[in-house]
């Protein structure tokens, strides 16, 4: 089966009766080898409207393409997802919102905001399409789930509110299709005290003894689970819930490591089809799923049985911290299920990429079919994109760096996807990390510094500066030969993650440098070896370009965003934002002090706020028609692609 998009849209209409607890998970031997076969076309219907300002981003008519260029792994195969952003600790949901007949895809990996992926295949065949990264506008706090509170046959949604509460969102018919819409903005038990959940864990919700009233289960940090039951409405319909028992079938996890205290989340479904609801926990001390099986029945359950490690014989291993969602996808009338590791006590950094989990049942067997079940450009963490000619073909290729090493090794990486457009399909294909290791928090920046014709490489880190690397051609074993050259290193003169950026400041025809740092300032340097060098020869003449002050990790870009010729300045930060400053006019030429050489900048103007945290922008006209497309790395690991399509 496919997890691509079809091209297809999706069909108005109300949502189709049927019990919830079918709403998790996608079957997908084909998921890590099947590409988009069309981008999604709009307009699209409720209720996969974006968010208000989602799409154009900002000024500059920015359309985030999450299906831009294909992208393909170093095996060949397409990724389905290629500019998503990555995935670091996704909290994963289904739900068939749009009353199709299948189960649509949820996944938070960011406080507040739900992305979300419509399925446009069938019920037995999903694929998933990118619909919003903020599903509907909803701010869900720190966790959510989907489940049926009116008994009316669709998923309603709970989340928090903040801090520590429960919200919840009513389903509804509204004029253009299916909404969610406010109900409670916080449940409350029978005395109209406000119900508490913990923010670090993730309760659930189902009718576990089948008298027709919504069972709501909040996992506590003893590894113990409250359970209530709804007891009543209130003036506007919404449950009201009684505590029934602070301690569940007197369960009480203790994790591997000995400890009752870990953030958890609860998942209830019958996995074993036996017509009861079985109970998985994940736990931040956990490194895999702990299932209790109910071995009562559906009007009398009893959970009281050991928690197993899951699957039995060969369970799950993670960091730890790990989201199960229950659901059948393939429509064989089983569940399977999907887990979203979130990173525990097990060190998170090896889950920064294999991170997305789909088991399920093969006769009597349990397999882990994938650990990426949404194939997308993904390097880690915190990732930094560079484009650049490197391997003199005429056409720019990309660099992904990211802050460390997800298999446990002590250094950043930096990975190297070739462009291998052809005839107007644009694609880059993965040709494996560059042989350079040694620092953390790795940033390229790509440009010809010697005359030669093709790119070298700068690569800022977070103690060790900026370190140069020569482009000296292929290898004997194919691959560039990246040659380092110690005596180039530049150092910032205060604080650490060095982030450079080349560009033609001062308008006399070669490369400058401009640097980002932690403190949210940049450092500029002048390149001052004249016409002919073969090596650019810096002087540092500021360290406080501009007065800006990106307020933590500012990530420069320069390119000429306008099209007037000259270099302007692109300024990413942590605090989700990319901001655009333009030269006034070039620095002065050679000579006359450091004063000359300062540049002016006017604007300001905020290109995005959709944005990942850690934001990298970086600036490649993409789809060939003449101006810039941005390109953003950040928290996730990934690249986002934000399409000019104004002026």
């Amino acid at each position: 089966m496919s997890l691509s998009p079809p091209g297809r849209p999706g069909r108005r209409g109300r949502f189709a009766p049927g019990p919830f607890l079918a709403a998790t998970a996608s079957l997908v031997a084909a998921c890590a080898s099947t590409g988009p076969e069309a981008p999604p076309r709009d307009p699209r219907p409720s209720p996969w409207v974006r968010a208000e300002g989602e799409s154009p981003t900002g000024p500059g008519g920015l359309v985030r393409r999450v299906y831009g260029p294909e992208v393909l792994d170093a095996g060949g195969a397409l990724l389905a997802h290629p500019w998503f952003g990555g995935l670091n600790q996704p909290r994963p949901q289904l739900a068939d919102v749009d009353g199709d007949g299948d189960l649509d895809l949820f996944l938070q990996e960011r406080s507040g905001r739900i992305a979300a992926f419509e399925n446009v295949g069938t019920p037995d065949a999903p694929r998933f399409v990118w619909r919003t990264d903020r599903f509907q506008g909803l701010d869900v706090g720190e966790w959510y789930r989907f489940s049926d509170f009116d008994g009316d046959g669709d998923p309603d949604l709970m989340g928090e509110a903040r801090f520590s509460h429960v919200r919840l969102w009513r389903n509804e018919d509204g004029p253009d299709g299916a909404e969610l819409r406010l109900w409670a903005d916080t449940l409350r038990d029978a005395e109209g005290v406000p119900l508490f959940s913990d923010r670090q864990n993730i309760p659930n919700a189902t009718d576990i003894d089948c008298d027709g009233l919504v069972d709501l289960f909040v996992g506590r940090l003893t590894g113990t689970v409250s359970r209530y039951e709804e007891s009543g409405r209130d003036a506007s319909g919404a449950p009201r819930f009684a505590l029934v028992t602070d301690r569940f079938e007197n369960i009480e996890i203790v994790a591997q490591v000995g400890s009752l205290h870990g953030a958890n989340t609860l998942a209830l479904g019958d996995v074993d089809g036996d017509g009861d609801v079985d109970l998985f926990w994940g736990d931040f001390f956990e490194p895999g799923l702990l299932w209790i099986e109910n071995t009562g029945t559906c009007p009398d359950p009893s959970l009281q049985s050991a928690p197993v490690p899951f699957p039995p014989g060969a369970p799950l291993r993670t960091s730890g911290y790990n989201a199960p969602a229950l659901g059948d996808l393939d429509g064989d009338g089983e569940l399977e299920i999907l887990v979203g590791v979130l990173g525990g006590a097990y060190d998170p950094r090896t889950t920064s990429v294999e991170n997305l989990w789909l088991l399920d049942r093969d006769g009597d067997r349990w397999r882990a079919v994938t650990s990426r079940f949404l194939p997308t450009l993904d390097v880690g963490s915190e990732s930094i994109p560079a484009f650049g000619d490197w391997d003199g073909d005429g056409d720019a290729d990309m660099l992904v760096a990211d802050k460390i090493a997800d298999d446990g090794r002590e250094t950043a990486r930096v990975f190297a996807f070739e462009n291998v457009t052809e005839g107007g399909a644009s694609r880059f294909r993965a040709v494996g990390p560059l042989p350079i290791e040694g620092a953390y928090h790795f940033a390229p920046a790509l440009g010809d510094l010697d005359g030669d014709g093709d790119a070298d490489l700068l690569l800022g880190t977070w103690r060790k500066g900026i370190l140069a690397f020569r482009n000296d051609g292929p290898g004997p074993r194919g691959g560039t030969r990246w040659t380092p050259l110690p005596e180039e290193t530049l150092v910032l003169s205060r604080g650490s993650n060095a982030t450079p950026a080349l560009g033609d400041v001062d308008g006399d025809g070669d490369l400058d440098l401009v640097a980002g740092e932690a403190s949210g300032e940049l450092n500029y340097w002048r390149n001052e070896a004249g016409p002919g060098a073969t090596w650019p020869r810096f002087t540092l003449v500021t360290d406080r370009l501009g007065g800006i002050d990106a307020g933590r990790r500012s990530a420069p870009a320069l390119a000429d965003w306008d099209g007037d010729g000259r270099v302007d300045l692109l300024v990413g930060a942590e605090a989700e934002s990319v901001v655009l400053w333009r030269f006034a006019s070039p620095a002065g030429g050679g000579g006359g002090g450091a004063e000359r050489s300062l540049p002016s900048l006017q604007g300001g103007t905020l290109l995005g706020e959709e944005l990942p945290a850690f934001a990298a922008p970086a600036i490649h006209d993409v789809d060939a028609d003449g101006d810039a497309d941005l390109f953003v790395g950040g928290v996730g690991g990934g690249v986002l692609l934000y399409e000019r399509v104004g002026p």
